[in-house]
């Protein structure tokens, strides 16, 4: 056997003994007297059974423990007061390492790794006046996915069209890239084919080894199985993108050419090489390559709008007051800021982002001990009340996105409907949650919310713009067929037909616009 074999064989075995030493000899924890559900596994506790923590909130009350990785104590809290001390803490809780390994070997290091100031650095590229440049970019993709749908009168799966439309939006739009994946030619170029490779990856004896790498750090000196064809299409994202931040790093040293490029890596660039702008906080190539900010906004933004799309499916009156206050706008190529004056639509962005919100839920780790105030006391299983939480440092926090957004104590008893009305007047008791924007955990809150929460909304209110004028829909499946994924980004998925995998068939009926207008015409004339 080579001596490098036999050497890492030895470290991952001290370390492993180690580990499993102090695993065993975990000094007690101080959520031990919280209530919560008992244990699945020895390994995984209750992970595989996070998607059920709306139930458990029920059971258990805002505040509860469950069990995390190897059985260890996990704090779940829809406290207001709670969830703010702990999004706007940032020092003291961090994402967690099994998080961090997954994202980085997903995307690599970047944008959505970044912590405290890289993170505050990376935010004007997001700011309302370069989103509002990128908006004509938004709405030529979806006028793209209204011309390629017009002709097809058997259902389709909408979630796959909107999918597409995002990934190239975000490519042009992210790095002046076109993807082509609305092309009706079905040809795909490099990166749209390493994109999928990406996107596709992912397996029960992947995910359980990189679980056994943040438990065995030694590990992570491994390949992992089955990444040959991932790592080559990590090699292209990384050879594209590096190419293209040198070559928009030398236009804008030398200002080559007269034609303003409005995609968020030239403002990057731009923004970093200002001769004002302190060393300090200057990004590497490194840090400026826009790799991960990609993939956080693609799968998240096109099954928000799908499901928008099917909430006015099964609400056509709402489809019906939507449209007429799109068609009102004369335009086709409407600017961020007409768009953000049309209320009815505001109104069911907001209501589809808090109904379904992309994310399930996050987590936070804490890297020290800490106190967690709490608005609501909790009674623990001794019956002792308390107005605090003490927490251990490493402890797993869950921060329940759709909780929160579907909390009948927060929103009322009518939480899990869809009503966009109730945002002409939001309840004193949402005004308390602290999320970023419209009072919810979609986009989270604190210095590390979603950075992109303002280049999502836009995109999302073109798309739906675009398309409800273009469109009739209705559901091709019974609405109780419909439910969501059980997955990192919560996709719509039929209950029929699990097996294969996300996706949202629907009847697009063309709009006849002409014949509304001659009609509405015709009886004003009389």
């Amino acid at each position: 056997m080579d001596a490098k074999l036999v050497y890492l064989a030895v470290a991952i075995a001290a370390y492993a003994k180690w580990r499993l030493i102090t695993l065993v000899l975990r000094p007690t924890s101080s959520l031990r007297h919280l209530p919560g559900p008992t244990s699945r596994s020895w390994l995984l506790g209750n992970l595989r059974q996070l998607h059920a923590s709306s139930k458990w909130l029920e059971h258990y009350g805002d505040t509860f423990k469950f069990k995390g990785l190897l059985n260890a104590d996990a704090l779940c809290t829809v406290d207001t007061r709670a969830l703010h001390h702990i999004l706007n803490n940032t020092t003291t809780y961090h994402r967690p390492e099994l998080a961090r390994l997954g994202i980085s070997e997903f995307v690599g290091e970047g944008l959505l790794l970044a912590e405290g100031e890289r993170h505050r650095q990376q935010n004007p590229a997001f700011g309302p006046a370069h989103v509002r440049e990128l908006t004509g970019i938004f709405v030529q993709k979806a006028n793209e996915i209204s011309v390629a749908r017009d002709r097809e009168m058997a259902p389709i799966d909408v979630l796959d069209g909107l999918s597409k439309a995002t990934l190239d939006v975000i490519g042009l739009a992210g790095f002046n890239y076109d993807f082509d994946s609305l092309s009706l030619d079905g040809q795909k170029n490099e990166l749209n084919e390493a994109f999928s490779v990406i996107f596709g990856y992912g397996s029960s004896s992947a995910s359980f080894f990189k679980l056994l790498r943040v438990l065995f750090p030694p590990l992570r000196y491994l390949p992992m199985p089955e990444t040959k064809e991932v790592r080559k299409a990590h090699s292209i994202m990384r050879r594209i993108s590096t190419r293209l931040v040198h070559e928009k790093k030398d236009a804008a040293t030398h200002k080559q050419g007269e034609v303003h490029q409005r995609d968020l890596l030239t403002l990057l660039i731009e923004a970093n090489i200002d001769l004002n702008l302190p060393e300090s906080q200057r990004m590497s190539d490194e840090d400026v390559i826009a790799r991960d900010f990609l993939v956080a906004g693609h799968e998240t933004t096109s099954s928000a709008t799908a499901w928008a799309l099917y909430a006015l499916s099964i609400e056509p009156d709402m489809q019906r007051r939507l449209r007429e206050e799109c068609l009102a706008l004369a335009t086709d190529d409407p600017t961020m800021d007409e768009l953000n004056e049309l209320p009815y639509l505001e109104a069911v962005v907001r209501e589809t982002l808090r109904l379904h919100p992309p994310l399930n839920n996050t987590v936070r780790e804490t890297v020290k001990d800490d106190i967690i105030p709490l608005s609501k006391p909790y009674v623990d299983v001794r019956g002792k009340v308390h107005d605090h939480v003490k927490i251990d440092k490493g402890t797993m926090v869950q921060i329940p996105i759709m909780a929160v957004n579907r909390s009948k104590a927060i929103w009322g008893e009518d939480a899990l409907e869809f009503k966009p009305e109730r945002w002409d007047k939001v309840p004193e008791t949402a005004q308390r949650v602290p999320g970023t924007w419209a009072n919810m955990m979609t986009f989270l809150g604190g210095p590390r919310s979603c950075i992109g929460y303002r280049f999502s909304l836009v995109e999302m209110k073109a798309l739906i713009f675009t398309l409800i004028r273009a469109f009739e829909f209705e559901l091709a499946v019974p609405k109780e067929d419909v439910t969501r994924q059980n997955a990192s980004v919560q996709r719509p998925i039929l209950r029929s037909a699990m097996d294969k995998g996300s996706q949202l068939p629907m009847l697009l009926k063309p709009y006849q616009r002409t014949r509304h207008i001659l009609l509405e015409d015709s009886h004003y004339i009389q």
